[in-house]
């Protein structure tokens, strides 16, 4: 990666600049307090959930430490390595809810035949194939975008290396590395949110044809957590990368980029265990009559 500086940059270059959040020195050390709380809540909330906890950690340490540092440098290899993770990583969590939908479809809308389909070795395949595909999607824009000559200002007004103000350091404009990083960074999140509102419009019309109120909101239920999850990642995921890039200013993407990654780790072990502790209030009676009636409208 070529690197070239103007005048008023040093004459050898370490990395870029994190820009961060600006503020005072007492402002930076109340941030590193604050996220260091949420960081340690999120790990101990996930516990086993290692998408979660690399995920939160491919960003989140680097952020801390940039608070109490008066550089807020980050190498050249960090920047893209960090990169590279937080998008496959990011990836992997959006495959990941997809097959959590298939599997709500499948319990709901097939319990009779779910342990049969629904076997071990599928699992284990599933599993597989979702890190396998979030970390080979990203791995040729970012080899693309690591090659491009960089000059000028090293800043990057961001928390994490996005690629939008990265490619504003490019010493060039190259419209064809633009156009394929637009093309294949949306896959990702596009073909699993569709596939999970097509799990939920089939669930979503056996649940509507439940004769009780009573069992059409326990039939939802038994999916909240889910969906939840669902809109509180890609609500804040499609804001930022659904629409152009320039309408956002600088403080909007770090907000709603803060958000996904850190805020919505966090709620999400919440999330799981307020739904399943309604569900733990219902009668096992009473969910096996409702998945019987919701299993009848399936077919």
């Amino acid at each position: 990666m070529k690197i070239y500086n103007t005048p008023n940059t040093s004459s050898t270059i370490t990395g870029f600049i994190l820009l961060g959040f600006p503020c005072s020195r007492e402002g930076q050390i109340l941030l590193f307090v604050l996220f260091s709380v949420v960081y340690l809540l999120t790990l101990m909330g996930n516990g086993s959930i290692i998408c979660a906890i690399w995920y939160v950690t491919s960003t989140v340490p680097n952020m801390l430490a940039n608070f109490l540092s008066d550089t807020k440098a980050i190498s050249f290899s960090g920047c893209f390595l960090q990169f590279y993770f937080f998008f496959s990583l990011g990836s992997t969590e959006c495959f990941f809810l997809a097959i959590m939908a298939f599997d709500r479809y499948l319990a709901i809308c097939r319990p009779l035949h779910y342990p049969t389909i629904m076997t071990g070795r599928l699992c284990t395949n599933l599993v597989v194939s979702c890190w396998v595909l979030g970390f080979l999607w990203f791995l040729i824009p970012i080899i693309i975008i690591s090659q491009m000559s960089f000059c000028g200002s090293r800043i990057i007004d961001h928390f994490l290396c996005d690629p939008g103000p990265l490619l504003t350091l490019t010493c060039k404009k190259a419209p064809v590395v633009e156009i394929i990083f637009s093309t294949l960074s949306p896959l990702p999140l596009i073909i699993p949110f569709l596939f999970i509102m097509g799990s939920y419009a089939l669930v979503l019309r056996a649940v509507l044809k439940v004769p009780s109120a009573a069992g059409r909101r326990k039939a939802f239920s038994t999916c909240g957590s889910h969906l939840a999850v669902v809109s509180l990642f890609y609500g804040s995921v499609l804001v930022m990368y659904g629409s152009p890039t320039s309408e956002h200013d600088a403080g909007t993407q770090k907000i709603v980029t803060l958000f996904y990654s850190v805020i919505t780790p966090l709620l999400n072990p919440v999330i799981y265990m307020f739904i399943k502790k309604a569900l733990g209030k219902l009668r096992p009676n009473i969910i096996f009559n409702l998945l019987t009636n919701i299993y009848k409208n399936c077919i």
